[in-house]
């Protein structure tokens, strides 16, 4: 029978996960556990909001979990910002929430829009083609 890999060895050719995204990874695993037997435990209004707060927990570990399997190794916000896909995505879905929401929260919106416009703008300078020739050739 094979011994296990050693902590912090690669395994298949993948450089190893820091202990940061471990961490992050098991905090919003407990948070979702927590929030699931608060839901359950929990009276009335306060199992309500645990039973959402469980849910965002589920929501924002399945997406950490991709974005550690996408983006291997260190550097993994620096590549999302110079990442066009999601700086266009966060705007669209800015953008939209903005112009659906009551007037009370469309300061807030504007200011993420604003935001995601130069997320996207940044992400494009980063990334555009620096040799000066065109694609058609």
């Amino acid at each position: 029978m094979a011994e296990p890999a050693p902590r912090g060895v690669a395994l298949n050719g993948r450089s190893p996960w820091s202990d940061r995204r471990r961490r992050t990874l098991v905090g919003l695993a407990a948070a979702l556990l927590v929030g699931v037997l608060g839901a359950i435990v929990l009276p009335d209004g306060a199992g309500t909001t645990a039973g959402i707060l469980a849910l965002l927990c589920a929501f924002l570990l399945v997406a950490a979990t991709v974005v550690f399997l996408l983006v291997p190794g260190p550097g993994t916000a620096g590549t999302l910002l110079r990442s066009p896909p999601v700086g266009g995505a966060v705007l669209i879905v800015a953008v939209l929430l903005l112009l659906s929401t009551s007037t009370t929260l469309r300061w807030l919106w504007a200011l993420l829009a604003g935001a995601a416009a130069v997320w996207t703008a940044y992400a494009l300078w980063t990334t555009r083609d620096r040799t000066g020739r065109d694609d058609d050739g």
